[in-house]
């Protein structure tokens, strides 16, 4: 039911869409400091993950778990940084940040590290090329269970 689910204002901004799943929207935030994608549910007005059905929730895990792993192995990251922290926007969404030793922020959080550095051009379709195995198994079905 994504009825009238709207993006958040500051997401639609920050982020650069690289689909949707059934659940989701798929987001790229746009700062190639970090591989960092976002999955939205699109549902309205849900700002926790217990407020999603149980259904719901289980799609969200099996598609943050491909995402994860595809990142992962896509950019070679030592760590793999998961939150929905929601303090500023409101609207439930999923931080997938795929982190390195030794990174500009290592061993903190990215958040407050420096402005973003937006991508370029050619730096975006790189990324979108990097992503596109795992994009394409999302957008085709994340299967649950």
């Amino acid at each position: 039911m994504v009825g009238d689910f709207h993006l958040h204002e500051r997401l639609q901004a920050d982020t650069i869409s690289l689909g949707r799943t059934d659940l989701c929207e798929i987001r790229l935030m746009n700062d190639r400091t970090w591989p960092w994608v976002l999955l939205v549910p699109r549902r309205p007005g849900i700002r926790e993950i217990y407020q999603l059905s149980v259904a719901d929730q289980q799609q969200l895990l099996a598609e943050s778990s491909i995402l994860g792993e595809g990142m992962m192995a896509a950019f070679g990251g030592d760590k793999l940084n998961v939150a929905a922290l929601g303090n500023r926007v409101p609207q439930l969404h999923l931080h997938h940040i795929v982190r390195r030793e030794g990174d500009i922020g290592w061993p903190g959080p990215v958040w407050g590290v420096q402005m973003p550095v937006p991508y370029g051009e050619d730096e975006l379709e790189r990324c979108r090329e990097e992503l596109e195995p795992v994009l394409t198994q999302l957008i085709n079905g994340a299967p649950v269970g």
